[in-house]
């Protein structure tokens, strides 16, 4: 699916954005159908290697959405061309965040997510560049709007996020403290984060920076899991139970 975007250039020149995404890969529940999740891989992966895993995981209420990102050049990589689910330099909240990248890639999420039965739970998930997509997402739910002020159509039930950042934290309290609606959405979204303390890729002290602006954005409803070494990777099986069913 290609999603197009323009942003404006200098002068009054307008550029435009092609993104296209690649396969998406859907496990079945095994049981009853309680919930759906999306779940996004990390920077370079694919949706194909993921649903595999989730397959094997002991959650027979649960299906799992597996997309695949864009292939496009990533700033952090030289502008080497991978699939990433938007543009990034550096880890830095002092960084320039990728708006349309992000925009794009949440609609994208939400939009596969937008034809599951009323009587399912919806959620996002995903791994590093995918848990900063996810939580992203999350962002977008409670503020009702992504980025572009376009409006955010899915009520997410849960979210969680293995070894990721939180792209867009500047200015996000005050973003949520001006609306009641926003502080509400916040407020009860669950949220689920893990991180490894010995993470080479995205250090451990981002995954803690992310957990403390949802915090204090009013994001109550987080949990924050330290694991010792890189990832302790058993997604929590208990907790997406209680958070699913």
């Amino acid at each position: 699916m290609s999603y197009s975007h323009h942003s404006m250039g200098s002068g009054s020149r307008t550029t435009r954005r092609s993104f296209d995404f690649g396969r998406t890969h859907v496990v079945r529940p095994k049981g009853k159908h309680q919930a759906t999740i999306v779940w996004l891989h990390g920077l370079g992966d694919n949706g194909s290697s993921w649903s595999q895993l989730l397959e094997s995981l002991p959650l027979p209420n649960i299906k799992w959405i597996c997309p695949t990102a864009p292939t496009r050049p990533v700033a952090l990589l030289g502008g080497f061309p991978c699939t990433a689910w938007f543009d990034v330099g550096e880890l830095s909240e002092d960084g320039p965040d990728d708006w349309e990248g992000l925009d794009a890639s949440a609609a994208h999420i939400a939009n596969l997510l937008s034809t599951e039965p009323s009587d399912v739970k919806v959620g996002i998930g995903g791994f590093s560049m995918g848990a900063a997509m996810a939580l992203y997402s999350a962002t977008s739910c409670a503020l009702g709007r992504y980025g572009n002020g376009n409006p955010y159509p899915i009520n997410l039930t849960v979210v969680v996020g293995l070894s990721g950042w939180l792209p867009g934290s500047r200015g996000l309290r005050n973003k949520i403290e001006v609306s009641h609606e926003a502080a509400r959405r916040a407020a009860s979204l669950p949220i689920l984060l893990s991180h490894g303390t010995c993470d080479d890729v995205v250090p451990f002290k981002f995954g803690e920076k992310s957990a403390h602006s949802l915090n204090i954005a009013g994001f109550q409803y987080l949990t924050f899991k330290t694991y010792e070494g890189i990832i302790g990777f058993d997604l929590d099986v208990q907790d997406w139970s209680l958070h699913c069913s």
